[in-house]
């Protein structure tokens, strides 16, 4: 991996680590590696997206590169549009999940799927260049390209949705005006949470990371659903009438299960990441469904899929991809095929999920250099020492965070209290370093 991505694109605070020098060069260097592009780019509503969006058009109009702009649109509409307007590489300026502080550049190549590390690397080394093109690019805004990526949304289910009443929490973020949109031409009634071009405020107190909001927004309103989204849209959680929550590992499940019964399920296997819980695992192989584990990224569940020509896959965070309709994780469209699968087969999401799950417990550290705490020798011999102990019953998983300065721990186990235990006796190691 290189300087500067990650393992979502790059990510940092604005003005610190992400600047609009450095959105600048990322958006030259594309012109370095592709002769007079044409670039399509959209952000979320985070207060630094128009400069960094400018900022990087700069570069590529500077490089003889041709950018069109679609405004505040979620990332999963720039992979689609890319795909389908045929642009050579799609741009979205978004920081997912991360404070408003915080924003990123997300690189799609031509068929709608994010670059891979080597090509992160590859571009990298343009960073430090400064071409010029003899004749400058052009810099054009079109707003009707959202209106495409709706008819997308509405395309990919085949059943209206009268009769169902939907809370929707989109984070202050990019899914702000599409979602409630959506859902209502489709015949839903919508209760909106955080649904405001309010960039100063996404992500905070709000969407996927605060699911309690829609939790308590769908008891008290005796909505049907409810689903709350990240920053940009590509993830999503789901709350059950009865306000159970239903993770990414759930609605993996219940797609699932679902797909394999519509003869779409190719190779009747789904790829899921070292995350997934155990439990889905028994679930689905029940089912004569085989899950496929990744490293923890919907990138590498993406790479997987494709690799395998594989149609579902997701994380427990809620990204979920469904190929037959997407390149990439895609919040809304996952949420309006859960709702699909509920107005047809006329059951709850209890009703729909008949896994048993296995205990886990996830704690965050938050670190000052992660790679120093996974490097710690003392820390492995630890984690391997639990492994041990718990296996085969339970697992362990000390990783760092591919976005954030954090190490995130996770410690699956039969037993509520072994899982948090152990957790904790790996958490307080690590805070001690």
């Amino acid at each position: 991996m290189g300087n500067y991505f990650g393992t979502d694109g790059i990510r940092g605070e604005y003005g610190k680590t992400l600047t609009c020098d450095l959105a600048f060069s990322v958006g030259n260097a594309l012109t370095q590696i592709k002769t007079r592009p044409r670039v399509i780019i959209g952000h979320d509503t985070r207060c630094s997206a128009d400069a960094l969006m400018l900022s990087l058009s700069a570069g590529i109009i500077q490089g003889g590169g041709f950018v069109t702009s679609v405004g505040t649109v979620p990332t999963p509409a720039i992979s689609y549009l890319t795909e389908s307007e045929k642009f050579d590489f799609g741009v979205i300026i978004t920081a997912s999940h991360n404070p408003p502080a915080y924003n990123g550049i997300k690189i799609f190549d031509r068929t709608g799927i994010k670059i891979s590390d080597g090509e992160e690397d590859f571009l990298e080394e343009f960073f430090k260049s400064n071409f010029i093109a003899d004749d400058c690019g052009k810099f054009h805004e079109d707003l009707s390209m959202q209106k495409k990526y709706i008819s997308h949304l509405k395309g990919c289910v085949d059943t209206r949705l009268d009769g169902l009443f939907v809370c929707l929490d989109a984070s202050f973020g990019a899914s702000f005006k599409i979602a409630p949109s959506v859902f209502k031409s489709l015949g839903a009634k919508v209760c909106k949470l955080a649904c405001e071009d309010r960039g100063e405020k996404i992500n905070t107190n709000c969407g996927c990371l605060h699911i309690e909001n829609v939790i308590k927004r769908v008891v008290q309103s005796g909505a049907d659903l409810g689903f709350a989204f990240d920053g940009d849209a590509d993830r999503v959680i789901a709350v059950s009438k009865s306000g159970n929550i239903f993770d990414g590992d759930k609605l993996l499940y219940i797609l699932a299960k679902d797909m394999k019964e519509k003869g779409l399920l190719y190779a009747n296997s789904v790829v899921g990441t070292s995350h997934t819980n155990s439990g889905i695992m028994v679930a689905l192989n029940r089912n004569k469904i085989n899950l496929i584990r990744t490293d923890i990224g919907d990138k590498y569940v993406i790479e997987a899929m494709n690799k395998m020509n594989l149609t579902l896959g997701g994380e427990q965070s809620g990204h979920i991809i469904i190929k037959t309709h997407s390149q990439t994780g895609d919040g809304t469209l996952t949420a309006l095929k859960i709702c699909e699968i509920v107005k047809k087969s006329g059951k709850t999401l209890e009703e729909l999920f008949d896994a048993q799950l296995i205990p886990q417990c996830n704690i965050n550290v938050r670190v000052k250099d992660k790679l120093k705490i996974l490097n710690n020798e003392e820390l492995k011999n630890l984690t391997n020492k639990i492994v041990t102990e718990i296996a085969p019953a339970g697992r362990a998983l000390v990783r760092a965070s591919g976005t954030e300065e954090l190490v995130r721990v996770m410690v699956e186990h039969p037993s509520v209290e072994k899982a948090t235990e152990y957790a904790n006796e790996i958490k307080n190691f690590i805070m001690k370093i």
